[in-house]
């Protein structure tokens, strides 16, 4: 396996990574003055990079730009203290770190970002380029549209929709639908501003 960037999630990205045995051969990135990352050898992005790839960026944004510009095989990367049920499904790129739990019938999309704790309930639908937070809760039928980043601590109750490019604050608790491109946050979880996303 290959990792694209050299911050902090690609630290946990590595972690989780021997956390199953799964060989990295090396890392890529477009800093070129980095040739070292914990151990394993960095390769500038510009040369051309390897698969199977997983994009080791936080940023939502970043993350599908890469996903867009590359013409590789992506991997993906699960913890082996993770929960994930038989029936759900986790998509290409997307990461998912120590004790998360993704429920029955759930479907995480493509390069998203499932951080340590957070629980996906049964008949989650999370689109690509998504990032749910730290202990993060989504009760059951939550859907989250592409490239929003649900906020550390934050519960969403069953059968919220979170639309597309949104962020919600840390510990807020969400009780109805919010639209695209909006931040919110607080309980209850109120619009603050909406975001002009590009």
């Amino acid at each position: 396996m290959y990792l694209y960037g050299t911050g902090g999630h690609a630290k946990v990205v590595i972690d989780i990574l021997e956390s199953n045995e799964i060989a990295i051969s090396g890392l890529f990135d477009i800093k070129e003055d980095i040739h070292n990352f914990l151990d394993y050898q960095v390769h500038a992005a510009k040369d051309g990079v390897l698969s199977p790839l997983i994009i080791a960026i936080g940023d939502n944004k970043s993350r599908k730009k890469v996903a867009h510009d590359l013409l590789v095989d992506f991997g993906k990367a699960i913890h082996s203290t993770a929960i994930i049920s038989d029936r759900a499904s986790i998509g290409e790129g997307s990461v998912v770190m120590q004790g998360a739990i993704v429920q029955s019938c759930a479907q995480v999309g493509k390069h998203c970002i499932v951080n340590t704790g957070a629980v996906i309930d049964h008949d989650c639908k999370i689109e690509d380029f998504v990032h749910i937070s730290p202990h993060t809760t989504l009760c059951g039928n939550v859907n989250v549209g592409e490239g929003s980043w649900i906020g550390a601590g934050a519960t969403i109750i069953q059968g919220v929709k979170i639309g597309r490019w949104s962020v919600i604050g840390a510990g807020s608790v969400v009780v109805n639908d919010l639209p695209d491109n909006v931040l919110a946050y607080g309980n209850p979880c109120e619009i603050v501003k909406y975001l002009d996303v590009k």
